[in-house]
């Protein structure tokens, strides 16, 4: 079996290394979780252009949680799932885990019936109730006369 290395680099930029160790699916949205504010070093967020050094922790907040991930080594180009812990050390806290566990158990598994977004059935039955004929308008008539 082949032994696949990553090309070794000193520093990267933020949003580049983001990308490339699979934290985020494209570079863009990378940068945007940067310029809102999601990524942090320490208590300082980040700018997409900052250039991050092995051993940095990053800390990003994906909602309900905040991941840390410590910078195995600084990378710019994508690589395979499977290099993913050649990259960084998920060093996220166990409390966050449960936070995620808590939200997904409250989340939407237990929803009652008739809560929340109605459905296309649900729309259609309204729709039928607030029928125009109900309030004695036909297609013809107006609402609103103009006339002087």
């Amino acid at each position: 079996m082949e032994e696949r290395k990553l090309k070794i680099q000193e520093s990267a930029r933020l949003d580049k290394w983001l990308w490339a160790s699979r934290i985020f699916k494209t570079r863009s949205i990378a940068a945007d979780a940067c310029k809102n504010g999601r990524v942090s070093l320490g208590s300082t967020n980040l700018k997409p252009s900052r250039t991050v050094k092995i051993g940095d922790v990053i800390n990003v907040k994906k909602p309900p949680i905040t991941y840390s991930f410590k910078i195995v080594n600084a990378i710019e180009s994508r690589v395979g799932a499977k290099l993913i812990d050649q990259v960084y050390e998920n060093v996220t806290d166990a409390k966050q885990y449960e936070l995620l566990e808590m939200s997904r158990i409250s989340g939407f598994i237990d929803r009652a019936r008739g809560t929340g977004r109605p459905t296309k059935k649900d729309r259609r039955a309204m729709d039928a109730f607030v029928d125009p004929a109900l309030f004695g308008w036909d297609d013809d008539d107006e609402m609103f006369d103009d006339e002087d």
